[in-house]
C-alpha cells in the first residue's frame, strides 16, 4: 500500500514565521525601551530646573534668554541659603525631620495595632467598627481641620512639637493597608505561637511584625513623605520661627514685596534629598507592600 506524504507548514514558511516574530518583539523591545526613556525625561525636568536655577544668578533665571546650564555655577547659593538670617532653614530642616520621624513611628504603631486588631481579633461589631475607619477617608480634612485647631489651641500646643504631631498620627488609610495585610497573613504561625504560649500582644510583636517588614515600609513611606510634604497644618500651628518647617519655610523666599528665586530653587532641591533617599531606600519593599496589600478579603 503506498504511503501519502503527511501534509504540514514547509520549513521555510515556519522558518520565515519565525523571524517576524523575532523581528516583532524587537521592535517592542525598542519601542518600550524609547518609551521609558522619555518618560523618564519629563519625570526628570523639574529636578533639573530646580538644580539648574539654584546655581543660577537672579539674572539667569529672569533672563529672556534660555540656556541649558548658566555660564558660571554659583555653588555659593547653597552657603547663601543657610547663612540667610531672615530663614532659619537648617533649624526647618531639623524640624521636618523631626516631625516626620515621629509621625512616621507613631502612626505605624497606631494603624498596625489597630489594622491586626479587625483583621485577627473577633468581636461584635468588628465589621462596623472597619466600615467606621473607611467613612472617616470619605471625610474632606478641611472639615475637620478648624476643630482640630481649636482642641489644639486650647490644649497650649500652639507652635510645639506636640501640637504638629500628635493631631496627625491618626492614619485610616493605613489602618486599611495594614488589615488588608494581615488577612493574608498565614494563620499557621500564629497558631504555632499560640501553642507555644503567647497571647496576640506577644504574637503581634514576635510573629507578626518581623514577617511583615514590605508592608510597614510601604506605609511608612507613604507617612514620611506626606509628613515631611505638609504645609498648612505646619503653617497653622507652627506660628514661631523656632517651630517652622521646610515646606513653611520655602513659603518665606516669596512674599508680597520680595522674591528671591535662586534661594527658593536652591531651598526646595535641599528639601527634597531626605524624599528621595527615603523612596531609593525602600522602594523594593514599597513595591513588595503594595503588591501584597490587595483589597479583597
Amino acid at each position: 500500500m503506498r504511503r501519502h506524504p503527511t501534509s504540514g507548514p514547509a520549513p521555510h514558511s515556519t522558518s520565515r514565521a519565525l523571524q517576524t516574530s523575532q523581528a516583532f518583539q524587537r521592535f517592542a523591545r525598542g519601542l518600550r525601551l524609547v518609551l521609558l526613556i522619555a518618560l523618564a525625561g519629563l519625570f526628570l525636568i523639574p529636578f533639573y530646573l530646580l538644580i539648574r536655577n539654584g546655581l543660577a544668578a537672579e539674572a539667569d533665571i529672569t533672563g529672556t534668554e534660555w540656556t541649558f546650564f548658566p555660564d558660571s555655577l554659583h555653588w555659593e547659593n547653597l552657603r547663601e541659603l543657610f547663612d540667610d538670617s531672615s530663614v532659619p532653614m537648617a533649624h526647618a530642616l531639623w524640624n521636618s525631620a523631626v516631625i516626620a520621624v515621629l509621625t512616621t513611628a507613631g502612626t505605624l504603631l497606631l494603624a498596625s495595632l489597630a489594622g491586626y486588631g479587625l483583621a485577627r481579633i473577633e468581636y461584635p461589631y468588628a465589621n462596623h467598627v472597619f466600615y467606621a475607619f473607611l467613612v472617616t477617608l470619605m471625610i474632606p480634612s478641611a472639615v475637620t481641620f478648624v476643630p482640630s485647631f481649636v482642641l489644639v489651641s486650647a490644649l497650649g500646643w500652639i507652635s510645639t512639637l506636640r501640637g504638629l504631631i500628635i493631631p496627625t498620627l491618626f492614619s485610616a488609610l493605613a489602618v486599611f493597608l495594614f488589615r488588608q495585610y494581615f488577612l493574608g497573613f498565614p494563620r499557621e504561625l500564629e497558631d504555632a505561637a499560640r501553642v507555644d504560649g503567647l497571647g496576640y500582644w506577644r504574637t503581634f510583636w514576635r510573629i507578626v511584625v518581623p514577617n511583615t517588614r514590605p508592608v510597614f515600609a510601604a506605609v511608612g513611606a507613604i507617612v514620611f513623605i506626606g509628613s515631611w510634604n505638609s504645609f498648612l497644618w505646619p503653617l497653622v500651628i507652627g506660628q514661631d520661627r523656632d517651630a517652622w518647617t521646610a515646606q513653611v519655610a520655602l513659603a518665606t523666599f516669596t512674599t508680597a514685596q520680595t522674591v528671591n528665586l535662586h534661594e527658593l530653587f536652591i531651598a526646595a532641591a535641599v528639601s527634597i534629598l531626605p524624599l528621595l533617599v527615603v523612596f531609593l531606600v525602600l522602594q523594593r519593599h514599597i513595591v513588595a507592600g503594595a503588591e501584597r496589600s490587595g483589597i479583597d478579603d
